[in-house]
């Protein structure tokens, strides 16, 4: 696929961008490139190559889950004005 100066134009107007004449071949140049890699990658046989969740596989180091602050809840919950069954009553906001 090859784009052509009208397609980067039509590009520019729709993105609310002013691109000169320079501009406008920089971005010819770098779109074709971007879609030539494209066709490169899309040309590499793949059969038989399983997809990966992660491009290195490495084991998670995982911790040991442990509580490491008190319980305070009855605390938090002695200054509120309203509790009920160990949580918050609050006004209605939405109708």
């Amino acid at each position: 696929m090859s784009l052509t100066i009208t397609d980067v134009e039509k590009v520019a107007k729709l993105s609310r961008l002013a691109l000169n004449d320079e501009q406008k071949q920089k971005t010819l140049t770098e779109l074709n490139g971007i879609f030539d890699m494209i066709a490169k990658m899309q040309a590499v046989n793949t059969d038989g190559v399983e997809p990966l969740s992660h491009p290195i596989e490495f084991a998670q180091r995982l911790r040991e889950d442990k509580v490491s602050e008190p319980e305070r809840r009855d605390d938090y919950q002695k200054v509120a004005p309203l509790v009920e069954q160990n949580l918050y009553i609050v006004p209605k906001v939405i109708e």
